[in-house]
């Protein structure tokens, strides 16, 4: 829908000119009067060297034409504009855009194309409302800078979000602005309600408002299901289209590095399987499966603890009816646990099959009807459970005389049989899983009967002990943690011979869920005894996708999931990693069952355009200076025609203008002279009144906080202390200057880009003016002592690479940092975990009367911390704040202000406390 438009069509009108122009050209003076002067007949005689024409040269009225339509043309205000940004009025213009994970490959490019239409509209004087529909707040009419500002702030998001808000806001704005403008820049796909969006933009339509709908022509593709079994590693690959070609799926460790690699052919299909044909030991080495080429969070498939492929130790106790497989409890098991897990048997004939499985070093040790006495073989697997493995027992005869204890609970001594003395008339039907059961979830199949089981004694906490009941109350299967790993206990045995569990299909799919766990003890066992199960079993957010399927600190609004989530992936439930240390559950961004699908636009009754970048061309610089040119060669050439100027002359002239214009380039190549900056009204208004500022992030989430943050602070500031700040403003180093604030609080985002090397020096020079930075990681949940450094401090190492950074050490209790306007002991934000860091003192004087606060008379110019400052001061409109403290309280969201408050303060004071120059002094005035 691109188009040359016009700003002010009526002064094409001059056009109609051009023949009177070219009439008025043609003109020449009466021929004078001849009068005979007989002196002069010799000269007649004498032939000029140069004549002048007695009409104008054609040429020259053409250039003279040439340049009058140019000025005529500039006058209009000529644009052409690509992305069919054009505005023929001055009604109001509404944006909205999608930012799910599909519109991350050629998210730039949908940004210049939005940008353009709103400075289209812009210059036009139409007001401009932009949304995201991601986003829960109803669009607001602003001016074409604030939008702009807002677009560039934007990030897509790693799920798909549910368009049926945002069809309810557009609705709204088209019924309250007449003649409205909506542009809707699609992804394409029918997922997230766009059926219903599209209803409403054509009610739109229908009740006068404009409606364009722009695509791009990239299909999306994801990926679903990732599987690891013990064959090779799959999962499913999605498209949208037929019309798009294959692809690869490249497996990556936790160390980034490319271990694999699958090409995809789609065929005709939209869904395929890719398949990594690759040795155990590397594919349980796979964190994360990607589209290679597609920068999605939907083309990343994340790996946990549960996709690992685990080893399995089976040991069955002896007899001799094991030499017929179908009346061994090790076939059953065999059979049920293949699918997924390597399977490890001893050799026939070892004296210590227990011992000598254990030295493969098992994830999971599987003892059918074994008992234990004490000795090397007890001692052995007591370690192994210890050191975070899992046992899985299975009752019978011999467990039901056995006496030792690695077990989960007490056991009777007097099993239950049908038909005996502790029996039940009829066998009984399991009942469903509670929902704190691991096996919740799973279908309690009524086919499943038991005719004999050994019971737990009734001690306390048996209830909290039990993953699976029968319909009577007793327990099917308990299980417990010991040391860092976990006991598990079947009450039956693992053949048919007391109950029909081991031949159904949920025997296969409790194995599953146990097998899984098996990396999940660490965490069981560093769970709080007196929490409620219901509280243990909730997981928070560990790591999180962002938009462009990078990995990264999780974000303010994610929230813990339930240990059996199952989707979808939302803003408070981001696709990533939940848990804790190794122990964590992934969360991928597409489930088992979603495909991808285009939307139909026609059959919505939606004309659609293709999305092309860039902005638009304004005719209106190149017509003037082409008229410029044009008058400048039309004085040039009346000057040679009347012999004036010669030409020689002129080739000389232009010949030293270019020569002189060349030189003056290359000194200014050399020189690297900067462009003097623009003093712009913000600047102004920074320079006239202190604001507390905060660099953008490109997040637009992790900004807003930001912005929340500070203007809560400031609001602290003006109400406790003498100082008024204005209203928070967010800063780009590498175009604003920075000179105006005194503080910059930066809040890290790992998948943002580095900055460039001369920002990165514009930065270093503000710190050394006086500048004071705080930087923000976030990540203070994430930081585990003694593991790896988390990506936002790698970013942040990676920053502060060109800067001039002094030593650091954490805030020392008797820094002037802490003494400014509160007496603080540290410094808290969202969490208390994490430790403040500022520019290390110098040694205490040996008169420490002299100075009684540890600094010099400097500011620190770097402060770093990871417990989110803004995060705690934020606040909404009505004044209550916006995110839960960790652990929480009002105590602590106080004194994260009053940190800010001693922040500030410091930065604008610096160590005035410690100045004990002029003490005496100013105690004799008072006296006076």
């Amino acid at each position: 829908m691109g188009g040359l438009s016009f700003a002010a069509p009526l002064a094409l009108v001059g056009l109609a000119s051009l023949p009177l122009i070219y009439w008025l050209l043609r003109i020449t003076p009466p021929r004078p009067r001849e009068i005979i002067f007989p002196p002069t007949k010799i000269l007649r005689e004498l032939k000029p060297d140069e004549e002048t024409p007695s009409r104008t040269p054609w040429w020259l009225t053409a250039l003279r034409l040439a340049l009058a339509a140019a000025i005529i043309l500039a006058m209009s205000g000529p644009v052409w504009s690509p992305t069919g940004a054009v505005v023929m009025s001055s009604a109001p213009t509404l944006v909205v855009f999608d930012d799910g994970w599909p519109t991350a490959p050629t998210w730039d490019r949908r940004i210049s194309a939005a940008g353009a239409i709103i400075e289209s509209a812009a210059r036009s004087g139409a007001p401009v409302a932009i949304a995201a529909v991601s986003e829960p707040a109803a669009p607001t009419l602003t001016d074409g800078a604030r939008a702009l500002e807002k677009l560039r702030s934007a990030r897509p998001k790693p799920f798909l979000a549910d368009r049926r808000a945002a069809a309810a806001h557009v609705s709204a704005f088209a019924k309250s602005h007449a003649g409205v403008r909506i542009v809707w820049l699609s992804d394409g796909l029918a997922q997230g309600e766009a059926g219903a969006f599209a209803k409403a933009l054509k009610d739109a339509a229908d009740a006068g408002a404009r409606v364009e709908a722009l695509t791009d022509e990239h299909v999306p593709k994801a990926l679903a299901v990732p599987s690891n079994d013990a064959s090779a590693l799959s999962v499913d690959v999605l498209r949208a289209s037929v019309s798009d070609g294959g692809a690869s799926v490249i497996a990556i460790d936790a160390k980034g590095q490319t271990i694999g690699r699958a090409a995809v052919d789609f065929g005709s299909s939209l869904r395929v399987k890719a398949r990594l044909d690759l040795p155990v030991e590397l594919r349980n080495d796979v964190s994360q499966l990607r589209i290679e080429g597609e920068n999605s969070a939907g083309a990343v498939a994340l790996l946990d603890a549960r996709s690992k492929v685990k080893r399995i130790a089976l040991v069955g106790g002896a007899g001799l009816d094991e030499a017929q497989p179908l009346l061994s409890p090790l076939y059953y098991l065999e059979k049920a646990l293949a699918p997924f897990a390597q399977l490890r048997q001893a050799r026939p004939g070892a004296v210590e099959p227990v011992q000598t499985l254990l030295a493969e070093r098992p994830n999971v040790m599987v003892l059918a009807d074994v008992g234990l006495a004490p000795g090397e073989t007890y001692d052995a697997l007591a370690k192994f459970v210890d050191d975070g493995g899992t046992l899985v027992r299975f009752a019978g005869p011999r467990l039901a005389n056995a006496a030792d204890d690695l077990l989960p609970v007490r056991l009777r001594r007097n099993g239950r049989v049908l038909g005996g003395a502790m029996s039940w008339e009829t066998p009984k039907a399991l009942s469903d899983f509670d929902a704190t059961s691991p096996f919740v979830g799973l279908p309690a199949s009524k086919d499943v009967s038991v005719q004999r089981q050994v019971l737990a004694e009734p001690d306390p906490g048996l209830v909290q002990k039990t993953w699976a009941r029968l319909s009577d109350g007793t327990p099917l299967v308990t299980a417990e943690k010991r040391g860092k790993g976990l006991i598990v206990l079947f009450h039956v045995n693992a053949d048919t011979s007391w109950s029909n569990l081991p031949i159904s299909g949920l025997f296969v799919d409790m194995l599953k869920r146990i097998s899984a766990m098996a990396g999940e003890s660490t965490r069981l066992a560093d769970e709080d005894e007196s929490a409620p199960m219901e509280d243990r079993r909730m997981l928070p957010p560990l790591r999180a996708l962002d938009g462009f399927g990078a990995l990264g600190a999780p974000g303010p609004t994610a929230r813990p999931i339930p240990a059996d989530f199952a989707g979808p992936a939302s803003a408070e439930h981001p696709p990533g990693l939940y848990g804790a240390g190794d122990a964590f559950v992934a969360v991928q961004a597409l489930r088992a069952g979603d495909e991808l699908q285009q939307f139909d636009f026609a059959g919505a009754g939606l004309t659609t355009s293709a999305l092309k970048s860039g902005a638009p061309v304004d005719f209106r610089g190149p017509l003037l200076a082409g008229a410029l040119a044009a008058f400048v060669a039309d004085a040039l050439i009346v000057l040679v025609l009347s012999g004036k100027l010669r030409l020689r002359s002129l080739a000389t002239a232009a010949g030293a203008v270019f020569m002189l214009s060349v030189s003056a380039h290359m000194d200014y190549v050399r020189a690297e002279t900067p462009a003097k900056p623009v003093v712009t009204q913000r600047d102004r208004e920074a320079a006239l009144n202190a604001r507390l500022a905060y660099v953008v992030s490109g997040d637009a989430g992790v900004d807003e906080v930001s912005h929340l943050g500070l203007e809560a602070l400031s609001k602290a500031l003006s109400l406790r202390t003498s100082f008024s700040p204005g209203d928070p403003v967010g800063v780009d180093p590498a175009k604003d200057e920075l000179a105006f604030y005194p503080m910059l609080y930066w809040p890290i985002v790992a998948s943002a880009p580095q900055p460039a090397a001369r920002t990165v020096a514009k930065i270093a020079a503000y710190m050394r003016q006086g500048g004071t930075v705080i930087f923000d990681t976030r990540d203070a949940l994430a930081q585990r002592p003694g593991d790896a450094a988390t990506p936002e401090t790698l970013w942040l190492r990676e920053l502060t690479k060109g800067l001039d950074v002094p030593e650091l050490e954490v805030v020392p209790r008797d820094h002037v940092i802490t003494k400014t306007f509160y007496l603080l002991d540290g410094f808290v934000g969202r969490y208390a975990s994490g430790e403040t860091w500022v520019e290390a003192l110098p040694p205490e004087p040996k008169d420490s009367a002299a100075r009684p606060v540890r600094a010099t008379d400097s500011v620190s110019a770097i402060v770093i911390t990871s417990n989110d400052l803004a995060g705690a001061w934020a606040q909404d409109k009505r004044g209550q704040p916006l995110f839960p403290l960790t652990p929480g309280g009002a105590r602590q969201r106080e004194m994260a202000l009053r940190g800010g408050v001693n922040l500030v303060m410091y930065t604008l004071t610096g160590n005035y406390k410690s100045d004990q120059v002029h003490v005496r002094d100013l105690l004799e005035r008072l006296g006076q």
